[in-house]
């Protein structure tokens, strides 16, 4: 039987070669038989795909095969993917939904095997992979690397399970991810030493480049909360090499209008070299990973991408193993059946239990900085009398941030908060990096109460609640749903407009929000037992 035979006309780009050139590229069975030189083509342009070097799946509120549907369309054919969120909500279980999932697209997932579930021992998750486990699943061939270390301090100070996991890693020569914001001189040397070989938190150059010098790889974020381009892009020009980008966490709405063709596009409106852009992004990924990418070249199953032009890097077609699966129907299995989402079947909230009463006038307050995972440590007096109820104070952008437990039917921490701006009611979700205990930041007790209430009786989701209540249900784990890419990032838009319209100066209020609980990541943060001292690793008194 004869096999279809595909062509596909175009400009050649090769990061490797440094060349540019028309060609015709003739595939049968997905593999390429032949590629003729056309001298007189001048538009499409073909591109190896992109690849995202270090993302959690789960931001995107979506299931790996209704994210692969979207992703494809800006030319992506590759992720290297971290499962810890849903990891810290269902452990195994959570990670082999995630895999067998992924595997019914054409998109190719790269797992790696969460570090830290929980995120830091003083954490409470719905699992924990502790070293035995971890050790077991590195020998799996599914999984391609040891996902980020964000447990510093284990590093440094040579706690025996982290390091049995970091060893395990080398042992079956596994790269190991890194997550050290902040990290410099002696204790740097000593994280990177144990093995650790890449890092996307860092924020300024002068951070990468010490990073770099000993002997790490930098991934430049650019996502949805997180924006690190503007600042790390400049190492490009020296350390092309030793450079990736990545979105580590992106939302729908941010998925729907571009992946890591836009950083590109944004990259090349600066002025930086294409050859070496398209290096950054399409193989220094296979080459620190190992991961299997098909090139261009005869008798090869090719991943790439044709674009419009080498501006906006709009993509026209996307090619996986010599198939197009964007640019016609795509063939996707039909999706799993909802699963268990590990939230405690809890008692009734109590609205009482929202109320603070004041141990003194000094409170610590957690500061939002928009766009960064980092936060500042905000001393406040509230001129109250010593117990009374503490209130917020809209006007002032001093809010409540609440903490509930999801796995237990413990009573609320409650904090306050100042950099969201809201003036009018309160959002909540079940998505709070990492352990993913239910979070809210609002106004009022009444419309925190109504936010709370609403994620519990929908089994997960985020909300936005002012009277009544708006949300998009998330019944994978309380993460994710297998909606429609599209439809969830239009509603997620509504969501975040109608937050904007009522006060919000945040440009991803969600995003930021879920990172409030994330106690591996200065300066203060808030957890299952009040407020965390992300910088020293302990616990802080609400009062002062």
């Amino acid at each position: 039987m004869n096999k279809e035979v595909t062509v596909v006309k175009g400009v050649l780009v090769s990061p490797e070669l440094r060349t540019k050139r028309g060609v015709e590229i003739v595939m049968s069975g997905g593999r390429i038989i032949e590629i003729k030189n056309c001298p007189n083509v001048n538009k499409p342009f073909i591109l190896p795909g992109f690849i995202d070097s270090h993302i959690h799946i789960e931001s995107s509120m979506l299931i790996p095969s209704a994210f692969a549907r979207m992703a494809v369309r800006h030319g992506t054919v590759a992720v290297v993917t971290d499962p810890h969120e849903v990891a810290n909500v269902a452990g195994i279980d959570g990670i082999r939904f995630m895999v067998n999932d992924a595997k019914q697209t054409k998109l190719k997932f790269f797992f790696g095997i969460p570090s830290c579930v929980p995120a830091s021992p003083i954490e409470k998750s719905g699992a924990v992979l502790g070293a035995e486990k971890v050790e077991s699943l590195l020998k799996e061939n599914d999984f391609y690397f040891l996902a980020e270390m964000m447990n510093f301090p284990g590093v440094v100070f040579n706690d025996k399970d982290v390091h049995r996991k970091l060893n395990a890693a080398k042992k079956v020569g596994k790269p190991i991810d890194g997550h050290a914001p902040g990290l410099s001189g002696v204790p740097l040397e000593q994280y990177v030493n144990s093995g650790i070989s890449t890092d996307h938190e860092c924020s300024t150059t002068e951070e990468a480049i010490e990073k770099i010098g000993l002997g790490m790889k930098i991934q430049i974020r650019e996502g949805s909360a997180a924006k690190n381009f503007e600042k790390l892009i400049p190492i490009v020009k020296s350390h092309k090499d030793s450079v990736m980008f990545c979105t580590d966490d992106c939302h729908p709405d941010y998925l729907q209008k571009g992946h890591i063709n836009k950083i590109v596009a944004r990259a090349i409106e600066l002025g930086y070299d294409l050859y070496e852009v398209l290096q950054i992004a399409c193989i220094n990924p296979i080459n620190h990973y190992k991961i299997p990418i098909g090139k261009i070249e005869v008798n090869c199953k090719p991943d790439f991408t044709v674009v419009n032009d080498l501006v906006s890097f709009d993509v026209i077609e996307t090619y996986i193993d010599g198939e197009k699966i964007f640019g016609q129907n795509e063939v996707f299995l039909n999706e799993p059946k909802t699963l268990p989402n590990s939230f405690y079947f809890r008692d009734e909230l109590c609205k009482e239990e929202l109320k603070v009463t004041a141990k003194s006038q000094n409170l610590n307050v957690i500061g939002v900085i928009d766009g960064e995972l980092i936060t500042k440590w905000i001393k406040e007096t509230v001129l109250v009398p010593i117990g009374s109820v503490v209130d917020t104070n809209p006007q002032q952008d001093l809010l409540k941030i609440v903490l509930l437990d999801r796995y237990s039917n413990s009573k609320p921490i409650v904090g306050f908060i100042r950099g969201f701006g809201i003036k009018k009611g309160a959002i909540a979700a079940s998505i709070a990096h990492d352990s993913h205990h239910i979070i809210s930041v609002g106004c009022d007790d009444e419309s925190i109460y109504k936010s709370l209430t609403w994620i519990i009786d929908s089994r997960g989701g985020i909300c936005y609640t002012h009277n009544e209540t708006q949300g998009i249900p998330l019944p994978f784990y309380g993460l994710m749903t297998s909606m429609d890419g599209d439809k969830v990032s239009q509603m997620y838009q509504e969501l975040n407009n109608l937050v904007k319209e009522n006060g919000c100066t945040l440009e991803s209020p969600f995003m930021t929000a879920s990172f409030m609980a994330l106690t591996v990541i200065p300066e203060l943060k808030i957890y299952h037992k009040g407020l965390f001292d992300s910088t020293n690793f302990k616990h802080v008194d609400l009062f002062i």
